[in-house]
């Protein structure tokens, strides 16, 4: 008997169903990708967020304690042990070493007496991590990992695992590490926007060394927004008083639901140990940060192409301003957004796309993590009214910074304004190495205990304004300054090491 031949319909409906299946199933996987023999994620699978302990009931002592154990409890187990090896040359130095270079040929030594096929040294190191996927993903600080040639991890399950650098950012001092072990607990990645000043955290990583692994230990947060440390290019950091030592770098900083909100990245301390002041790197930041290197290997800022100070009392004073609102512009990068979008010397940003420009370092910080391409609307205040200002903003590139430290003369100064100024002429140029240029002024000496001194001023400054008026030359320099007395407010613009600063103070 022959077979019917299916019908057209059960050819679509299996066809239909085939197609179903297989979104399904790719619905489910995680799509990876090779960057430079690296793999690389196209979407980072965080966990989120299965019980909310910063609900959890206080009625007595016992609850209290019983809170603070469930935080650490939830935490620990994502938290792991970071060791780091380095090879290093250990130079060898002859008997020779000392009679110089015609014994150097003779005994195969390089310059100082060091031999060619010197020893090689292993420089162990070790930090702290925390789990952020269950496929390996680890978060720790760029320091941690910087220069190693091999890197593994211990969890707290005790086991030893190879770990691979996936990428680092020394801007903001955050790396990316991996390991190939599915089924870890990764933390819950919380927002470090919604942290207040006052909030209990508590730390957890390895300090001194692996015998004190995953120490718990708790504070209050005591700042936000610390920048100006010194730690990183791009800092935004949180301030707690939760005990860290070294070793606990790239650990997480826990609130009470558990969350990471930041990542300890380093101490205040006179002495090297713990003294009540550590900084961690917020956690939205961080974030950031480790899904970019996740997904392109690198981390895109965007740029404006200005310099920007804050404003002070004696800024505002001179300005007319409010103290401590906005951002003035220095520099004005000859090409950049900034200068293509028609901003200048001495205009003050006051918010950006609505919102208000609280520092120049907050300011700065939102402008790079923005995407290159995109748009944003800037208001100015510019010789007493309001502007507005659309910038396209463009990827940032690393540029040469100019060593703005300059040597102090000691030549006689103004007791008046509290520093000289001359003619840069091309003896004083060379003297304080900068490019000679007729007409310019330039301050060669400074009393130290002046306010100008005081202010930032220092020799090598070249002084383009004063009280907003141009300076042509050493002559029209001496015209603007005859008449200040002791007291009065000076204005002054100058160059230093290609950049504008503005500076204001009382003589």
């Amino acid at each position: 008997m022959m077979k019917k031949k299916p019908s057209f319909m059960k050819y679509l409906l299996l066809v239909f169903a085939g197609v179903t299946v297989g979104a399904l199933i790719f619905s489910n996987l995680e799509f990876n990708f090779s960057f430079n023999g690296t793999s690389l994620s196209s979407k980072p699978n965080f966990a989120t967020a299965t019980s909310n302990i910063e609900n959890y009931p206080i009625q007595s002592l016992k609850s209290f304690n019983e809170a603070f154990v469930q935080i650490a409890e939830s935490a620990t187990p994502s938290v792991v042990t970071i060791f780091t090896e380095k090879t290093v040359n250990q130079r060898i130095f002859s008997p020779f070493s000392f009679f110089g270079s015609p014994f150097d040929d003779m005994f195969g030594m390089q310059g100082g007496g060091a031999l060619n096929n010197g020893r090689k040294e292993v420089q162990r190191g070790l930090g702290s991590g925390v789990i952020v996927t269950a496929d390996g993903y680890i978060l720790t600080n760029n320091h941690v990992i910087d220069g190693a040639d091999v890197v593994y991890v211990r969890t707290s399950d005790n086991r030893k695992l190879d770990a691979k650098v996936i990428g680092s950012d020394p801007k903001t001092d955050i790396a990316v590490i991996k390991v190939n072990v599915k089924g870890l607990k990764p933390i819950v990645i919380g927002d470090s926007d919604k942290l207040r000043v006052g909030e209990w955290v508590i730390a957890i990583g390895s300090p001194l060394g692996e015998n004190l692994a995953r120490t718990v230990t708790q504070g209050i947060v005591s700042a936000k927004g610390r920048a100006n440390v010194g730690l990183a290019d791009y800092e935004d950091f949180i301030q707690t008083d939760a005990a860290i030592n070294p070793g606990n770098s790239g650990g997480p900083l826990v609130n009470i639901n558990g969350e990471l909100v930041g990542v300890n990245t380093a101490i205040a301390s006179r002495t090297g140990g713990f003294e009540g002041i550590g900084f961690a790197v917020p956690s939205n930041m961080a974030k950031a940060v480790l899904t970019s290197l996740i997904t392109t290997g690198k981390v895109t800022r965007s740029y404006l192409g200005v310099t920007l100070q804050d404003i002070d009392d004696n800024l505002a004073k001179a300005m007319h301003l409010k103290a401590g609102e906005g951002a003035l512009v220095g520099t004005v990068v000859e090409g950049s957004p900034a200068a293509k979008s028609g901003l200048k010397t001495g205009d003050v940003i006051i918010d950006y796309n609505g919102v208000k420009v609280a520092s120049s370092v907050s300011f700065r910080n939102a402008i790079a993590s923005q995407a290159p391409g995109s748009t944003v609307n800037l208001r100015v205040f510019r010789d007493g009214s309001v502007k507005n200002f659309t910038v396209r903003l463009e990827e940032q590139v690393a540029t040469k910074v100019a060593d703005a430290s300059r040597t102090e003369a000691g030549e006689t100064v103004s007791t008046v304004l509290g520093f000289r100024a001359e003619e840069l002429t091309a003896e004083i140029a060379q003297k304080l190495k900068l490019k000679s240029s007729a007409g310019k002024v330039v301050i060669t000496a400074m009393a130290p205990s002046s306010n100008a001194y005081r202010a930032g001023l220092r020799p090598g400054d070249l002084i383009l304004s004063v009280n907003k008026q141009e300076v042509p030359s050493l002559a029209g320099y001496g015209t603007l300054v005859k008449n200040i007395k002791k007291g009065d407010l000076l204005f002054l613009l100058v160059d230093r090491g290609g950049s504008k600063i503005y500076f204001a103070f009382n003589v």
